[in-house]
Formats: structure tokens, C-alpha cells, sequence
């Protein structure tokens, strides 16, 4: 799979300086911690949820989570359970029949550390089909048998799977526990550093805690309780020394309905030089508070972005392509005969790029553009969106 790798190849070809790497779920973590992109949450008591993952699949989507836990009554769980192990049967069997269309990286949220083993022995052959778990509300106290499980499940079934936890405790956002709290996520992670892909945030939990919901014309990063917390969780967790992992942005809960009110707008022409209208269009329906989150999403240094609606997806991915200005910054950064630093000006003629400190973020950024192409030049947002979006 490949993220754009929807479009023709003429597109991508009008689109990208680089287009964007192949990749499967045995690529290295590395790549595929980024790679995840828009993950899109689908609740496990979806009937026809099988039609579903390959209906996402050929619209762009390359990573989605299969949830047993809050989107879901709890009387419904035994009845999802039965369900999800269905469907991967019914996808499992529909995948060579499905021509080019490859299924996303398929994640299964979870309640309990018994979930993990009692459905991977259930889900038998069509385990190959499972990248690994989403693991709620994660302490080092309720995480270590969450992992413990996740090992038990993957000698089981000889098959590599992956953690991706959950920072959404009342623990982690109230000030008194918080050090300590991340302290010993930070232990259990490093512990269990080969399972683990990502960890995602719970921004909705740490919210109920204090009885907030942001509007749609507010981010995250502007509920301050919000933004404190994770600040603190990229300062222990996200460091670009070695030690950090990658952290996914927080779920956008706000979607119209009448999404394909805008679509024939863009679908006219990516690139008849109508950005301006195109914005308008997207800020319109509701997309201006999405699209400044993203944005602050990768400033504040996360990646990707959970995701609850088909309709964030194609802007998280849009936005996650490298510009080619980054590329062109990030390469002359990583020139062989930089290491000794320094000092240079951009090749845009517009900034300085100092060879040492710039060095972490060009390497990101390369890895970045690894998974989602470059961009070519003059080619923004806009158009790849409107491309995307089709």
C-alpha cells in the first residue's frame, strides 16, 4: 500500500517531485509509526464491517482501529467480539478477490488484557490480516498486562504485533500524579519498546475530566488543560534523541453530514489555480478548526491524527505530504559534508538553516516524506486535497 496510492499515476505523477513509498504492515516500525496517517475509528458491531475496511481502503485510508471499547455499550461487547472475528473471515476471504485494493493496517481496540489472547486464537488464520492492539486508558499498572498479553498473543500466533496505548487517564492530566504518572508510562514503554508503534491521546477523556467540550473553532492547544498535557507527554515521550516514540494527534469529534456539498467544488479541477475558493469552501463546511489543529498537530510534534469521520481523512493526509521547500531545507541540512554545522541559507532564499540544531527535524522530515511523498513545486494543500478528496 502507499498513501495517494488511490490516484492514477498520472495524478500522482502531476502532484509529487517524490511520490510516497510502498509499504506493508511488515515494514520497518520506523516508517509505518508514521505512515499510520489519518487512523479511522469504525466501531466493531458494524454489520457489513468487512465492506466497510475495503470501501476506506480504495478512498485513501491506510490504517483504521476496529473499536470494543467506548464506542460501543458495553452489553454489546460478546455481540461485537463475534462480529469482528466474522468480518475478518469475510475479509480475509474477499481480499484476493478484491483485485488491487489492499486492506488498511488493522488495529482492534480492546477492553481488558483477556480480549488480546481469547481473539486471536478466535480469529485464527485471518490474524494475518491484524497489525495489533489499541490499548485503553494506559498506567504502567494497567498497561504491563495489556503488553503481557499482547507477547502471550503474538507467540501464539507467529506473527509480529503491535501496541499502539492509549494516554487518556485522569492520572496522566491530574497535576499531582502527572510526573509520576509519565514517568512510569515512559518505563513500561521503553520496556516494551519493539511492540509498541505509537501512542495515541484521549484529548475527549482528559476533557470529560473537567466536564469541557471544545467547539469546532477551537483546537485542542486551545483548552489549556488540554494543551498542558500533552506538552508534557511529547517533553517524556516524543524526544528526537533516540529514546522518544511517535505520538498521534488528537481525534477531531466534528463532521457535517453533507460532506458532498463541497466535494463538487473540488472534484471541477485540482489545479486550475482556484485555491482561494477552494478554501472558502472547506472553512465553510466547518474544516477551518480541523485544519488549524493539524497544523499545530505537527508543530507541537505529533503525527498523524485519530480520526472518527471519512472525511478528515484526505485533509490529515494532505497536510502530512512534505512541501517542497521542507524536502528542499531538509536535504541540504543532511548533506554529507555538513556534519561539521554551520550555518547556510535556505535555497529558498527566505531562512537560515543551521546545520546541528536543524538536524532532528530534517531527519523527520525526510521520514516523513518517505511515507508521504514531496510535493512538487507550487503544489500546496489545496490541490492535493481536491486530488485526494476524489
Amino acid at each position: 500500500m502507499r498513501h495517494f496510492g488511490h490516484l492514477s499515476p498520472q495524478v500522482r505523477r502531476e502532484l509529487f517531485h517524490r511520490e510516497p513509498a510502498e509499504f506493508s504492515s511488515q515494514s520497518p516500525a520506523r516508517l509505518l509509526s508514521v505512515a499510520l496517517g489519518a487512523t479511522l475509528y469504525s466501531p466493531a458491531t458494524r454489520p457489513r464491517l468487512a465492506d466497510d475496511v475495503l470501501k476506506q481502503a480504495r478512498r485513501g485510508v491506510v490504517s483504521m482501529v476496529l473499536c470494543l471499547e467506548d464506542s460501543i455499550d458495553d452489553a454489546e461487547v460478546p455481540g461485537a467480539e463475534e462480529n469482528l472475528v466474522r468480518q475478518f473471515a469475510e475479509l480475509a476471504a474477499a481480499v484476493p478477490a478484491a483485485g488491487s485494493t489492499e486492506p488498511p493496517l488493522l488495529f482492534v481496540r480492546v477492553r481488558e488484557p483477556a480480549q488480546i489472547t481469547s481473539l486471536v486464537r478466535r480469529l485464527g488464520p485471518s490474524t494475518r490480516l491484524l497489525s495489533g492492539f489499541v490499548l485503553p486508558k494506559f498506567t504502567e499498572e494497567r498497561g504491563i498486562p495489556f503488553l503481557e498479553a499482547l507477547t502471550a498473543a503474538e507467540a501464539d500466533c507467529g506473527r509480529r504485533l503491535f501496541a499502539m496505548p492509549v494516554l487518556e487517564s485522569p492520572d496522566l492530566l491530574h497535576l499531582e500524579t502527572r510526573v509520576e504518572t509519565l514517568t512510569g508510562i515512559a518505563r513500561t514503554v521503553d520496556k516494551y519498546r519493539d511492540r509498541v508503534l505509537a501512542l495515541r491521546l484521549g484529548v475527549t477523556d482528559f476533557c470529560s475530566a473537567y466536564g469541557l467540550r471544545r467547539s469546532p473553532d477551537m483546537t485542542a492547544y486551545d483548552v489549556q488543560i488540554v494543551a498542558s498535557v500533552i506538552a508534557d507527554v511529547v517533553n517524556v515521550l516524543g524526544r528526537a534523541d533516540g529514546t522518544g516514540f511517535t505520538v498521534t494527534g488528537p481525534v477531531w469529534e466534528y463532521f457535517r453530514l453533507q460532506e458532498r456539498m463541497f466535494k463538487p467544488q473540488l472534484r471541477q479541477s485540482p489545479f486550475t489555480g482556484r485555491a482561494e475558493e477552494l478554501r472558502a469552501a472547506l472553512i465553510e463546511h466547518d474544516m477551518d478548526g480541523l485544519l488549524r489543529e493539524i497544523d499545530l498537530d505537527r508543530a507541537n510534534g505529533l503525527q498523524g491524527k485519530t480520526c472518527i469521520h471519512p472525511s478528515h481523512v484526505a485533509p490529515v493526509h494532505a497536510l502530512s505530504v512534505v512541501s517542497h521547500e521542507e524536502f528542499s531545507d531538509a536535504t541540504d541540512i543532511l548533506r554529507p559534508e555538513r556534519c561539521g554545522g554551520g550555518v547556510l541559507r535556505s535555497a529558498y532564499t527566505n531562512k537560515m538553516n543551521e546545520v546541528k540544531p536543524h538536524r532532528a527535524w530534517a531527519e523527520r522530515t525526510l521520514l516523513r516524506a518517505e511515507a508521504f511523498g514531496v510535493a512538487r513545486e507550487g503544489v500546496g494543500f489545496v490541490e492535493l486535497l481536491a486530488a485526494g478528496s476524489i
